[in-house]
């Protein structure tokens, strides 16, 4: 998919087993740097097991996994986790105001995060700095997510990886996230991996697409590979003939 000198995140060979199951099946291959790619395939196909390898969340049978040169295995847990930022479908937020949930990072650390800081966060994900008091039990469901996202952002991620992040949003809410992102990834340089069910949103949002099955990488590639895939189980998965 590209060469060693573009990649952020790099695997070889890379298994994982879940109580005996194998869950990814000696994966090979590279995310590049600064650029969105989507992962796609049916449920069950790994792609969330991937991400949490790839957030040191844990640790693959075998094979290695590569993030800017270095192995990952050598990173310092909090180091990780600020180089490789993670949000997901749910949006998790502690009760309380947009302001301790943005904090919350800095909080764990022992830090505090400012107010003109918060402010810029929230303006980068089109909230206005009038949210920074409010409860997040009064947001909606797409307002949430952009909270979460701006929490992401607050240790400045290299990659950020984004799970379903969309799914269970009405379609102008989930037009504003794919507005995020981009500008996210434009202003910031962040490498974007994001895995979703919408093939639309992997073609159109996405620079590169891999295609997941059973733990497998099948296809990987420009993201104009779903108009024209290879393999016959991507071209039945395109037409909707598997979930």
């Amino acid at each position: 998919m590209t060469t060693t000198y573009d990649s952020i995140i790099q695997l070889k060979n890379v298994t994982f087993s879940d109580r005996g199951e194998p869950i990814i099946k000696n994966i090979t291959g590279s995310f590049l740097e600064g650029k969105i790619t989507t992962l796609v395939g049916p449920s069950g196909a790994g792609k969330t097991t991937l991400f949490r390898l790839c957030n040191g969340l844990i640790s693959p049978d075998s094979g290695e996994i590569i993030i800017k040169e270095k192995p990952i295995d050598q990173y310092e847990p909090t180091e990780l986790r600020r180089k490789v930022g993670l949000a997901l479908q749910s949006a998790t937020m502690i009760n309380g105001t947009v302001f301790e949930n943005l904090s919350l990072p800095l909080t764990l650390k022992g830090e505090a995060l400012s107010k003109e800081y918060a402010n810029e966060l929230l303006e980068d994900v089109a909230l206005g700095k009038e949210y920074l008091n409010r409860n997040v039990k009064d947001l909606s469901g797409g307002q949430k997510q952009k909270v979460s996202i701006a929490r992401t952002l607050v240790n400045h991620p290299k990659i950020l990886l984004l799970d379903e992040i969309t799914s269970s949003l009405d379609r102008i809410s989930q037009q504003d996230i794919e507005e995020l992102i981009q500008k996210v990834n434009e202003k910031y340089g962040t490498t974007i991996i994001w895995i979703t069910h919408n093939l639309e949103q992997a073609l159109t949002i996405g620079d590169y697409t891999w295609v997941m099955m059973a733990g497998q990488l099948i296809e990987s590639g420009e993201s104009s590979i779903l108009n024209h895939p290879k393999d016959e189980r991507v071209k039945r998965f395109v037409k909707g003939d598997m979930e």
